[in-house]
C-alpha cells in the first residue's frame, strides 16, 4: 500500500493508507463517537480523521523481526502496543504475500522431519522440509502427520528440479518415494539441516521446548514457518 494524503474539498484532512492511488474523498457520515467519516470515491473504502487505535501505522517489518527473534504472539502485541488479534491477522496477511523462491536445478538437498504439536501435546505434528546443501536455503516444506503423503509434498518438488542427490535419515518411508540412485541415508549426511532444526526451535517461540507457547492451528504454524524461511 502507498500512503496517500486524504483530501476533501481541497484541504488536507489526515494521512491514510488506501489500496488505490486515488486522493479524492467525500464525507460519509459520522461514527458513534462523533468523528467525521470519509469515503474514497475510487475503492469506496472509508476512514476517519483521527484514529484512537494506532495499530494501522505499525509496520509489518517490526512484526517479522520480533517473530523470528523468539517472541510469541502476546509478546509481540505487548511490545508493539497492539492487540493479539491484530498480530495474528497481520501474520496471516504477510505469509499470503510471500512467494516460494524458484528452486535451483541439479543441486543436492537434505531432507528431515521435526516433531511438534498443536492445541495439545497429544496432537503430534511434523514439519518436513528440504535444505539446499551448499546455500542452506529452504527449498520447500510441508506440515502434517509423519506419513508418505506429507513427505511426498516436499520430495516431489525436489524431483522436479532434477536433483543430483537427496540425503535423509533412515526413515523407511523415504525409500518408497525417492529413486535409489539419488537417495543417500548415511551418517553425517544431514548435519546442516539438523543444525537448522536447532535454529528453528531457538528462533520460533512456538517450537521451543519447555515453554508455554504452542500453535493452536496448523494454518498459523505454516504461516510462521513461511515467514521465517522466505521473508
Amino acid at each position: 500500500m502507498q500512503q496517500n494524503v486524504l483530501t476533501c474539498s481541497n484541504r488536507v484532512v489526515s494521512n491514510w493508507q488506501c489500496a488505490c492511488s486515488n486522493d479524492i474523498y467525500i464525507k460519509h457520515g459520522k461514527t458513534s463517537g462523533g468523528k467525521q467519516r470519509y469515503k474514497c470515491k475510487a475503492c469506496c473504502k472509508t476512514c476517519i480523521d483521527d484514529y484512537s487505535y494506532k495499530a494501522y501505522i505499525t509496520p509489518n517489518t517490526s512484526i517479522i523481526a520480533l517473530l523470528i527473534e523468539g517472541c510469541g504472539i502476546r509478546s509481540i502485541a505487548r511490545l508493539l502496543c497492539i492487540s493479539n488479534t491484530t498480530v495474528l491477522k497481520r501474520i496471516l496477511s504477510i505469509s499470503k504475500n510471500i512467494r516460494k523462491p524458484a528452486i535451483s536445478l541439479n543441486k543436492t538437498y537434505e531432507v528431515d522431519e521435526m516433531r511438534t504439536f498443536y492445541k495439545s501435546k497429544s496432537r503430534l505434528l511434523w514439519i518436513v522440509y528440504a535444505v539446499q546443501k551448499d546455500t542452506k536455503q529452504v527449498a520447500d516444506f510441508a506440515v502434517g502427520s509423519r506419513t508418505k503423503t506429507t513427505l511426498q509434498k516436499v520430495i516431489s518438488t525436489l524431483l522436479i528440479s532434477n536433483t543430483n542427490k537427496i540425503y535423509t535419515d533412515k526413515l523407511n518411508l523415504y525409500s518408497f518415494i525417492i529413486p535409489s540412485n539419488i537417495h543417500f541415508a548415511k551418517q553425517y549426511g544431514i548435519n546442516h539441516i539438523e543444525r537448522k532444526n536447532l535454529s528453528l526451535r531457538t528462533h520460533l517461540k512456538r517450537l521451543s521446548r519447555r515453554t508455554i507457547c504452542f500453535s493452536k492451528s496448523i494454518t498459523m504454524l505454516a504461516a510462521c514457518l513461511k515467514i521465517y524461511f522466505w521473508s
